[in-house]
């Protein structure tokens, strides 16, 4: 029997035009014990595939994880594909806010280690402990308690279009990344605070929820349904969102609108904006966010490098691919050093603009240029280690030390060691320490201060 998909995206894309028929973007997820995830992905292809039912699915013997575009028509008939397994019998669908008919055009079951990748061996580990589920209302509550810490649970390119007010936005490009980062940033308040946490549709922070109270923190609570399912509710019962800018959705459209707030800037030429792309150079599909204006100059290419490499013949591109890892080019991470105004990890307090807002005002801005990142603070003697990464740095150099949780911290460089000696210049490539009054993260950057300037943001 068939089990894998014969049309190609563009045939699959004109059917579903000549059907005419609405269909519905949808997530969900359930962690569970499967003992074969290869016969269970096998069931689930040939029953979806019956209904025309199309996305990108990841099982595992820990569960199973859907973004996946259904016929309306059909959504009974899917659901209750579902209910045949017990422990997916009245799982909650999250129905996108947004509909597009071409949000999926295939169908893809993959069988993986897990369905959530957490760099984890631990067998003690039950992911089944999970934290205290929250409605919005609650979630908005509990969010305006001076004792909550609010951590975002998603990557850098997700979280810095749209974000919940106050959170910790981890610099990292995937979930396991996040784990030890946020556990070294919280574990001094395993007891006395509260720990609220948030992702996409749930399943990361459900995870994270069961981890740190493995971990041992007390009070740990997690978004029930993730922003979708906020997002669902906030309109149906009026609530005021706490969510700004969009929500980023892992189908072709790269985002959904929650508010009109843009908080992020083209990374190309700084302008507010918040719309994703994908680079147009088959090499590299880098995803990253450009304006109307550099899309029209550049192409839809991330640097003259790959715009260059566009306006070759096909064959001469394809001889350039030969012996690349292309294959999983469509979310490929947003970081390049072409990339000007990439501040993923550094975002801002307050919205750049609004949605069409035409007079954006100026303000005055420090220049700066990246040199690197943090590696470790050592508590007792108060001194903090950086790796340099670009650029020089010297005694007497204005640095900002930036992160989501230490804020901006501007300090004068007076002594910098190097491989434990006194030096006058670090260069790149630099393991450095020097006496900071304040304790820094994983997460923080480090920048030189150039100069200041008046900016557009």
């Amino acid at each position: 029997m068939q089990l894998y998909n014969t049309l190609s995206a563009e045939e699959r894309a004109q059917l579903i035009d000549e059907a005419g028929k609405e269909r519905l973007t949808l997530s969900f997820y359930a962690y569970a014990k499967i003992e074969d995830p290869k016969k269970f992905r096998d069931e689930l292809f040939i029953a979806w595939n019956a209904l025309d039912a199309l996305g990108r699915i990841y099982v595992a013997h820990e569960g199973i994880n859907a973004q996946m575009s259904v016929p309306a028509d059909q959504f009974e008939a899917f659901r209750d594909t579902l209910e045949v397994y017990e422990f997916m019998k009245g799982i909650r669908l999250n129905v996108a806010v947004e509909q597009d008919n071409h949000s999926f055009l295939k169908l893809t079951i993959k069988v993986r280690h897990k369905i959530v990748a957490d760099g984890l061996n631990d067998d003690t580990f039950d992911v089944t402990n999970k934290g205290i589920h929250l409605k919005a209302q609650e979630f908005n509550n509990l969010l305006e308690d001076p004792n909550t810490i609010v951590v975002d649970f998603r990557n850098h390119y997700e979280s810095e279009v749209g974000h919940f007010e106050g959170a910790i936005t981890p610099d990292v490009e995937n979930f396991r990344e996040s784990l030890p980062i946020i556990h070294e940033q919280l574990q001094d308040f395993k007891e006395d605070k509260n720990l609220l946490m948030y992702c996409t549709g749930g399943i990361r922070c459900e995870k994270a929820s069961a981890y740190f109270k493995h971990q041992g923190f007390k009070n740990v609570f997690q978004l029930e349904g993730g922003i979708i399912e906020y997002t669902r509710q906030i309109k149906e019962e009026g609530i005021k969102s706490k969510f700004i800018g969009k929500n980023f959705v892992f189908d072709h459209r790269l985002g959904e609108r929650i508010t009109d707030d843009i908080i992020s800037k083209c990374h190309q030429c700084g302008k507010p904006c918040d719309n994703h792309t994908n680079c147009s150079n088959d090499a590299c599909h880098l995803l990253f966010i450009q304006c109307d204006d550099c899309k029209a100059v550049m192409e839809n290419c991330c640097s003259t490098e790959c715009l260059d490499i566009t306006h070759l013949p096909l064959a001469e591109q394809v001889k350039l691919r030969e012996g690349l890892q292309v294959g999983n080019k469509v979310f490929r991470k947003g970081k390049s050093d072409a990339l000007k105004f990439k501040t993923s990890g550094d975002l801002p307090n307050e919205p750049l603009a609004k949605v069409q807002t035409k007079n954006i005002r100026k303000k005055i801005a420090v220049k700066k240029v990246l040199l690197g990142k943090a590696e470790h603070y050592y508590t007792k003697s108060k001194i903090a280690q950086f790796l340099i990464e670009n650029k020089e740095l010297s005694v007497g150099d204005k640095v900002l030390i930036s992160g989501p949780t230490t804020g901006e911290q501007e300090v004068t460089i007076t002594e910098i060691y190097v491989n434990g000696g006194p030096c006058e210049i670090a260069k790149v490539g630099d393991q450095i320490t020097f006496e900071l009054p304040f304790r820094v993260r994983l997460s923080d950057k480090l920048y030189k201060i150039l100069e200041a300037s008046e900016n557009a943001q």
